[in-house]
């Protein structure tokens, strides 16, 4: 399930507004160009900021999310007409043949069960036609980048238009094992109400990633450093044979 912070529709509108710079996804462009993909399943797209971005360079994109919330915002964007948008998971798609399936950002460790990790990878499998690839993120657990997720190095004021100033921030809740718990606070000026997001993460280990893709079938490719945080993330490459 899908946190606040993309299930409310007063936090989803406002969340391209906290998080402008999504320089991270120029990897994923870069990817798709790469791999000359035609046809994208996003996993996990939000508010449709990956998948407009690829429409709008003539790829055919289907994104998938299980936030209504956020998939309402996506719907409403320019553009919006040239993706098609599916309300749910990667566990149950109807029939698709792509040459590309991404899970950016933090999608992948927001699949915190193990039964919902292999039904994701699953169904990422059975999306892919054979010789299409699989490639998503993950934050690298020895570097414990929840530590440094506290209020002091967190805390902001924005000025979201048509929302006000908004202010945010994030604390660790719970620590256990590789799950890492956490809440962002958000106080809305305009009108004093404060909401609050819960999200965990699974931190899983390199080789437990790598094991996994293997067992649903795939042939790992290779395993990239994420350019936006050199040393601290691992963009895996995986393919269908």
């Amino acid at each position: 399930m899908a946190d606040e912070g993309f299930t409310h529709p007063r936090l989803a509108a406002i969340y391209d507004a906290l998080d402008p710079d999504r320089s991270d996804l120029d990897a994923y462009v870069r990817m798709v160009e790469e791999f000359g993909a035609r046809q994208v399943l996003d996993v996990g797209c939000g508010t449709g900021v990956f998948a407009l971005l690829l429409a709008g360079r003539g790829v055919e994109v289907v994104g998938v999310d299980p936030a209504l919330a956020s998939l309402d915002v996506a719907r409403g964007k320019p553009g919006s007409e040239r993706v098609r948008w599916i309300h749910g998971d990667a566990r149950e798609l109807p029939p698709l043949c792509v040459d590309l399936v991404t899970m950016t950002a933090n999608v992948a460790q927001q699949i915190v069960g193990a039964d919902a990790w292999r039904e994701t990878l699953r169904g990422a499998y059975a999306a892919l036609r054979p010789g299409g690839r699989l490639v998503f993120e993950a934050r690298d657990p020895v570097r414990r980048a929840w530590e440094e997720w506290n209020r002091e190095a967190s805390y902001a004021v924005t000025d979201v238009p048509g929302a006000g100033e908004v202010e945010r921030w994030v604390e660790v809740t719970a620590v256990d094992g590789q799950l890492v718990t956490f809440r962002w606070t958000y106080v809305f000026a305009s009108d004093g109400r404060t909401l609050t997001s819960d999200s965990t993460l699974r931190f899983r280990e390199r080789a437990e990633v790598e094991a996994e893709l293997g067992v649903r079938g795939f042939v790992l490719e290779d395993v990239r450093d994420a350019p936006d945080r050199p040393g601290k993330e691992l963009v895996f490459v995986a393919r269908r044979p």
